[in-house]
């Protein structure tokens, strides 16, 4: 008998002990599943507004969906805590992408077509991190994606047994909350400027995506009229470009170039030296420039829309108007000058697979990172330093050139993450590329705000001071150089709500070709003024055309 009653008082004393254990997990489960769910409802999707008190709203739908779970009886309110569950982890994972959208390019996700860029990001990482980088990164990802759905469902499940067991109180609070969101509401109380206390964000985010949907399949046949509208499309070729025959035409494209690389007062004094400097030791070799502004269809990544906007003359902001594109007979500027009896040449040098889009274009010859045979180590986006470029550029096809020319050029090094930056070497030392191994390079991408922009901002001088060196060195009297920026940087580099512009300069020693564009009002040099004008990229095909067509 001693025995038993001992075993029972064990038993018992057992159960005291890991009853308070369990009740402390259990409330420690609802209270993160509650947290989990007002996350999901209340942070914002505007990286921007990110910031702790960006979190103090009281979210119309939760009141709606706790009405709800009090109304129904236990199979609805299950079923409507499952589905809303679902639906709130979804809303979750689309403020995530918003989120990281903004951070990146300044825009939101966009549902039907921004799947095709995990390719590319799958890609960015790969060259710049390392592929065991970019496959742990993508794993993470699908994590998220299974994960938080899951969790916010089981969440919203384990809330409605609280709900319902609490029924009475539940009430009460709802009633209190319902009178204080309406005050709110009626007095637009704000904690955060644009962030009101009386949310209703999570069905605009819903309602604003939708809408993106139907935008997008209506803009499919909207744009396919665009591209038959063309001014030019049935031009002769000896009407065209007429004012450029016998010229040597580049156009260069240098990658997150933007107006802040000139204006901002953190990189205008050394990147507009480099320009200045630029501009007088191109003047004392007979050069002269003018430059201005053009607007870009994309922000801080998304180059090819850059390419495809300014020589097809359309406006191209997402993949699937460049889808429809490449799938036209568009006249594209490379076009023009190939109809009008130019030799055409892309250079391309961060293209390491297969590209479609040069059956597009239609260049009669074609440089990509293969056959640029650049045997040095990686810099930035994997790529070869741009002077390399340029050198490999000049010896395997401006050295031989013969009649009239026209070069669409990337010049890359000046891509995220913007580190290491090559040095600039002479002309004669770059060789294949080995000698780069020996410049020294530096593999920390641990990098705070402030060293992102430092390094932005040096491997913008970088690029900028190898192409107008490579212009003062081989440049002659055929030359009609033009670059560009393809985008700002992200808004890492440049802030929020910068502008779209980038800078745009025409260098030759011709000046009758400088008297083509006088129209223009462009400024003179290589660097653009505040007051410079300003136009859509889109703009520029046709203002070319007519400049120097009869």
């Amino acid at each position: 008998m001693r025995g038993e009653v001992s075993d029972v008082t064990a038993t018992d004393g057992g159960e005291a002990e890991g009853r308070p254990k369990r009740s402390i997990a259990a409330r420690l489960t609802t209270v993160l599943a509650a947290l989990l769910v007002l996350l999901a409802l209340t942070v914002p999707y505007d990286f921007g507004r990110l910031s702790p008190a960006a979190f103090v709203r009281i979210p119309l739908e939760a009141l709606l969906v706790v009405a709800l779970l009090l109304a129904l009886p236990s199979r609805g309110s299950r079923l409507v805590a499952t589905l809303a569950g679902v639906a709130l982890g979804l809303l979750g994972l689309l403020k995530l992408l918003d989120l990281g959208f903004s951070a990146s390019l300044s825009r939101a996700f966009d549902p039907v077509l921004d799947w095709a860029l995990v390719d590319e990001g799958f890609a960015f990482l790969s060259e710049s991190y390392g592929r065991p980088a970019a496959i742990g990164a993508a794993i993470t990802l699908a994590l998220v994606v299974v994960g938080l759905p899951t969790l916010v469902t089981l969440s919203m499940r384990r809330l409605r047994r609280l709900v319902v067991r609490h029924r009475i109180g539940t009430t009460r609070i709802v009633a209190a909350l319902v009178v204080v969101w309406v005050a709110c509401a009626a007095f637009n109380v704000r904690v955060v400027e644009g962030v009101p206390v009386a949310d209703t964000s999570a069905t605009t985010l819903a309602n604003g995506h939708g809408f993106q949907v139907r935008l997008r399949l209506d803009d499919r046949e909207t744009f396919g009229a665009l591209i038959e509208a063309d001014r030019f499309g049935d031009t002769p070729g000896d009407q065209l470009l007429t004012a450029l025959r016998g010229k040597n035409v580049v156009v260069a494209f240098v990658e997150s170039y933007g107006r802040d690389a000139v204006q901002d007062p953190e990189f205008a004094p050394q990147v507009g030296a480099v320009l200045d400097r630029g501009t007088s030791e191109l003047s004392a070799a007979g050069f002269a420039a003018q430059s201005g502004f053009l607007t870009s269809p994309t922000f801080g990544g998304g180059s090819w829309l850059a390419h495809d906007t300014l020589l097809s003359g359309l406006w191209i902001d997402n993949d699937q108007r460049h889808r429809t594109l490449l799938a036209s007979d568009r006249m594209t500027l490379n076009g023009a000058f190939r109809r009008a009896n130019w030799q055409t040449v892309g250079v391309m040098p961060a293209v390491t697979k297969a590209w479609p889009e040069g059956s597009f274009f239609g260049y009669d010859r074609f440089y990509n990172a293969k056959t640029l045979a650049y045997r040095g180590p990686k810099f930035s986006f994997g790529t070869p330093p741009d002077q390399y470029t340029l050198a490999s550029w000049q010896r395997l096809e401006q050295a031989k050139r013969d009649g009239n020319v026209m070069t669409e050029l990337a010049l890359v090094s000046s891509h995220a993450p913007w580190t290491p930056v090559p040095p600039l070497l002479d002309w004669a030392d770059v060789g294949d590329g080995a000698v780069y191994r020996a410049a020294g390079r530096s593999d920390d991408k641990r990098r705070n705000t402030t060293q992102i922009r430092a390094d932005y901002r040096k491997s913008i001088e970088y690029t900028l001071g190898a192409l107008t060196s490579y212009v003062r060195t081989y440049g002659d009297d055929d030359l009609v150089f033009i670059f560009l920026g393809d985008h700002q940087p992200a808004a890492v580099v440049t802030g929020e709500n910068a502008s779209r512009d980038v800078p745009i300069s025409i260098i030759t020693r011709d000046r009758a070709v400088l008297d083509r564009i006088s129209g223009w009002g462009w400024q003179d040099g290589l660097k653009p003024g505040p007051e410079a004008p300003v136009w859509r990229m889109d703009a520029f095909r046709d203002r070319f055309l007519t400049a120097f067509g009869p």
